[in-house]
């Protein structure tokens, strides 16, 4: 079993935190959340990966092998890809509105939206 899927995942996971955390610019926190996002993929992948194993399609003319890739997780991966699209997608759309009506995206300047 390889772990290097795992560390992967997780460097991006860390990578992606640390960029949302250091971040100075709302489009720079968007793109951080972005590659965090990114390490679900990996993680969902590798959790589902079996060696010597084939897709989950049947009724071929060949023989299945018993091996298969489990489809559940392959599924869930393009959920998250779709959900991540989407959240991207809004996370920007507030990052312009915010720039169109304050002027700025550093979050240190935008004092108006204090409670």
């Amino acid at each position: 079993m390889s772990y290097y899927p795992y560390l992967v995942a997780g460097w991006l996971l860390l990578i992606g935190v640390f960029g949302v955390v250091r971040s100075r610019n709302l489009v720079q926190a968007v793109v951080s959340v972005s590659i965090s996002q990114s390490g679900t993929y990996v993680l969902l992948l590798s959790v589902g990966y079996q060696r010597h194993a084939t897709a989950p399609v049947f009724g071929s003319t060949e023989k299945p092998n018993l091996q298969v890739v489990d489809p559940v997780v392959q599924a869930l991966t393009l959920t998250d890809i779709v959900v991540s699209a989407t959240v991207t997608a809004l996370l920007l759309a507030l990052a312009i509105q915010v720039a169109k009506r304050h002027g700025t995206v550093d979050p240190d300047q935008l004092s108006a939206l204090e409670g």
